[in-house]
């Protein structure tokens, strides 16, 4: 029988940055053990430490580089602290790749530092200043006017990417941006008044200066990842990129994708400085210094945490979040957030419920950022867990408290988010809503590794907390963005749902939800089916 989807308000309240713990309160709830998993992670809290020394001393945690390693030996140190057994367990190789320092200053036809860095898996200068005139990527006619325009890159720094007219976000100019008579009926049509007007036309000119850059790319006949390795190959100093999601200061820094001459990201700003210097011929130089460096071939790890369990040791209830992160920040709410959450519900739960009735698991999974990689290896090389899991509880999306629970598509799951729920005190539940029997998702995240087989995957959902316009592989994602006390609730509420699923006489089903019909093909969607991992550095 399939179960409607269903939304189901449980509480409402507020939740205030900074607001104290209700230290001291008395928890409603009969249940002994619940009491003391809220007392243990509301009272005497070790999230604030764990995610301050993961974030600010160890840093960013790219896969095959060195922070990586150094993230799994604390974890497992943390887990033998708590009495916690703890392993990495490698699942295949990456290419080793150390960042070092990067430096870039325009030089000419001012002096400036520039925000900037080599984007991961970047070659580097050796260390060396490497100085160079900036040139953009020019209107050109065809692939042909391309090849003969490559043969004057030698030297020169090469930008590639759209350089925004504007670096405000648009709610600024919604708001404030003044009227101009001339739009005022262009302003009517999109229901505001002269106030607006300013704000319409700034967006239109931007569209269609970057459909000209569009243009501009599409001329070379190339894909931006074979444009990087032929300007590389022509003997460019470098390439200077950006990606702008749209809030102050912020870039997003993902991977250079070639590896014959380096890639740098330049914050929003900077970049538009360059490039505007360069359009107008201006004469900007740039002198990049880059000790990123290739480290040979690196074991891919995941880090992986266990209780066993007294009664049901072959049942599994799972922790999970991905420990991997980019490195253009310090990896903080994706996912150091997830991180801290499963290792303090693992600590709370060691601390109040050391004899678990199923085994209960912990999985730091690596290479999510690659295509799920870490978690989709742990799933194919543990059969026995996968088909044993009564519950698996997965957090990858910032530091907001979570705000719904999904069942991801299985009836069997939503049935027992419902007995679990009904269990929490109140004060657990407030704000939050199940999503039953939700649907399953096919990638984004951890728990599609485990999704895709059946597997009761649980998809716990945070509030935005301008995840996606400012931390979301940003170089702002650092620690000062977290909202601890929403760690401390959610690492809490992590633990509770771990106790009740441990403890829950019913072994959770598997029947999954009928399928709707899909907008994008007209047919009945189909479960999502498992892709293997990578393995090894595929880029």
């Amino acid at each position: 029988m399939s179960l409607a989807v269903r939304r189901w308000p449980l509480a409402v309240g507020v939740a205030l940055l900074g607001a104290p713990a209700l230290s001291g309160q008395s928890l409603p709830t009969a249940d002994p053990i619940l009491k003391r998993i809220w007392e243990q992670g509301m009272e005497r809290s070790q999230a604030d430490a764990l995610a301050q020394t993961l974030m600010d001393s160890i840093g960013p945690r790219l896969v095959g580089a060195p922070g990586m390693k150094a993230a799994s030996d604390w974890a497992i140190a943390m887990y033998g602290s708590w009495g916690i057994g703890a392993r990495a367990e490698s699942y295949g190789t990456w290419k080793g790749w150390k960042r070092g320092l990067t430096h870039l200053d325009l030089i000419a036809p001012r002096e400036r530092s520039l925000e900037g860095g080599a984007l991961a898996w970047s070659v580097g200068t050796g260390g060396r200043p490497v100085e160079g005139p900036v040139v953009t990527l020019p209107a050109l006619a065809d692939s042909a006017a391309f090849a003969n325009w490559l043969r004057t890159v030698p030297g020169k720094y090469v930008a590639i990417s759209f350089p925004q007219p504007t670096c405000r976000p648009d709610a600024d100019w919604e708001e404030f941006a003044g009227g101009d008579p001339r739009m005022a009926a262009i302003g009517r049509m999109f229901g505001g008044g002269p106030a607006r007007t300013a704000f319409h036309r700034m967006r239109a000119e931007r569209a269609a200066a970057d459909s000209g850059w569009r243009a501009r790319l599409a001329a070379t006949g190339m894909r931006e990842n074979d444009l990087r390795a032929a300007l590389g190959a022509a003997g460019a100093a470098g390439v200077l990129t950006n990606s702008w999601p749209q809030g102050y200061g912020v870039t997003r820094v993902f991977d250079a994708r070639t590896d014959k001459t380096p890639v740098y990201w330049l914050g929003c700003e900077d970049y538009g400085l360059v490039a505007r210097l360069a359009e107008r011929n201006q004469g900007p130089r740039l002198r990049a210094t880059s000790t990123a460096a290739f480290t040979g071939e690196a074991p891919a790890i995941n880090t992986i945490a266990e209780i066993k369990g007294t009664e049901k040791p072959n049942e599994y209830v799972v922790l999970s979040a991905h420990f991997d992160s980019w490195d253009g920040g310090s990896g903080a709410t994706d996912n150091g957030t997830g991180t801290v959450i499963m290792m303090e519900a693992a600590r709370i739960l060691k601390a109040v419920y050391p004899n678990p009735k199923r085994t209960i698991i912990v999985g730091h999974w690596n290479s999510e950022e690659q295509g799920l990689n870490g978690s989709a290896a742990f799933a194919a090389d543990h059969a026995e867990v996968v088909s044993g899991m009564q519950a698996l509880f997965n957090q990858d999306n910032g530091t907001g408290r979570i705000a719904s629970v999904s069942a991801l598509g299985l009836l069997g799951t939503s049935e027992a988010l419902g007995r679990w729920f009904t269990k929490l005190p109140d004060e657990m539940m407030r704000d939050t809503r199940l999503d039953l029997p939700g649907a399953p998702s096919g990638g984004g995240t951890d728990h599609a590794s485990f999704i895709c087989a059946g597997a009761p995957a649980v998809g716990l959902n945070s509030e935005p907390w301008d995840y996606f316009s400012y931390t979301w592989h940003t170089n702002r994602d650092t620690y000062d963005k977290v909202a601890m006390e929403n760690v401390r609730h959610n690492a809490t509420l992590v633990a509770m749902l771990a106790y009740l699923a441990s403890e829950d006489p019913v072994t959770t089903g598997r029947d999954r939800r009928v399928m709707g019909i899909s907008q994008r093909t007209g047919q009945q969607a189909q479960w999502p089916t498992c892709s293997p991992p990578d393995r090894a550095f595929s880029r």
